[in-house]
């Protein structure tokens, strides 16, 4: 799936990056630009009722049925890839959404020639920008076993599924507004064979190589990439300096949801070097040892947010990535935070 250093390297990267901390208030929220034409986009802060109010906004069983139908083996090119495809995209499509379906074929190694299927929503198809908030939904090929890729990534794809339900009426004027929202399921992240250029990512690589000759990259405002979610006591931390404001009203999000105590078991283990109380960390990582399905969008300069654990789950391509590791009060507050977070995006200008 993702290219990353030996296990026993991220101790050591995860303190030198732990160097670069962030100088809180050196970016002003009130400094924000987005897409590649870097323009200016200011939304406010939620208000307190505002968020009190969308903060009891859930369905958690909602997420677990949706948790059920995608966290099945789903290799590109297999029975169960079709089914949970089908799942993604008529929910959606009974949520009202327009969906569009990306096929393409490409040669991966082992398997040779497969159909490829990236599944695309918007709430407006004719909007002028878009938030798109992604993730993948192919799961690994690993013979003789079943590999059922709960954190890896079904439990980002039910959150997403989730978003649309559970903020069907609070997202419902975005059907006709210039901003609006797009959710991207990518297909085929996973390596097949060895990660490498041509053998990892071929959904990402071939959506945003298309976009980039439609000219539809410059519709993108940013792309919030979900991965590797579920496990307990994940930390997140900034990557990428352009996106920096956006990260820290993920920050700011999860600060004030907790102090009108609205997470639920929100403690973590103490056993990592970062606070142990805080998803995401106040500390920036520049790095680009974690590849995903956003380096083909980052390198034709679309603005990135990567929601991604470091150090990733210790069941990462392991058979035990499976639902006993899902934590579903870390994964339930992610989701409200993520909620939020989108909601304070596209409302907050209102």
């Amino acid at each position: 799936m993702l290219q990353r250093l030996p296990a026993k390297m991220w101790t050591l990267c995860l303190q030198a990056a732990l160097m670069a901390t962030l100088a809180r208030g050196s970016v002003s929220l009130r400094d924000n630009l987005v897409g590649r034409s870097q323009t200016s986009y200011n939304p406010s802060e939620l208000s307190e009722s505002k968020f009190l109010e969308y903060s009891n906004l859930s369905d958690k069983l909602h997420l677990r049925e949706a948790l059920g139908n995608i966290m099945i083996p789903r290799v590109v090119g297999s029975a169960n890839h079709s089914i949970v495809r089908q799942y993604l995209v008529q929910s959606l499509r009974d949520l009202k959404w327009d969906v569009e379906v990306d096929s393409f074929h490409d040669h991966a190694p082992i398997m040779g020639k497969l159909h490829f299927h990236n599944i695309i929503a918007r709430l407006n198809p004719k909007a002028e920008r878009f938030l798109v908030l992604a993730c993948h939904y192919d799961s690994k090929y690993m013979p003789g076993v079943e590999f059922l890729g709960a954190t890896d990534s079904a439990v980002p794809c039910a959150m997403l599924l989730n978003l649309a339900y559970v903020l069907q009426d609070q997202l419902d004027s975005l059907k006709e507004s210039k901003l609006s929202l797009m959710l991207l399921f990518f297909d085929g992240e996973e390596a097949f064979e060895e990660w490498g250029p041509k053998d990892s990512i071929y959904g990402a690589r071939h959506l945003a190589k298309r976009w980039h000759h439609e000219g539809k990259l410059d519709s993108i405002d940013m792309l919030v990439l979900l991965d590797l979610l579920g496990a307990p006591d994940p930390a997140f931390y900034s990557f990428f300096e352009n996106t920096e404001s956006w990260y820290m009203r993920l920050q700011s999000v999860e600060t004030r949801l907790a102090k009108f105590e609205l997470l639920e078991r929100y403690a973590s283990s103490g056993i990592a070097q970062r606070d142990p109380t805080r998803y995401f960390q106040s500390q920036a990582m520049r790095s680009s040892f974690i590849e995903d399905d956003h380096i083909p969008f980052l390198r034709r300069n679309v603005p990135v947010l990567h929601l991604i654990p470091v150090p990733f789950p210790s069941v990462w391509h392991t058979p035990d990535d499976n639902e006993s590791v899902i934590d579903y009060a870390a994964t339930d507050n992610l989701a409200l935070i993520i909620r939020l977070f989108t909601l304070e995006y596209l409302l907050g200008a209102k």
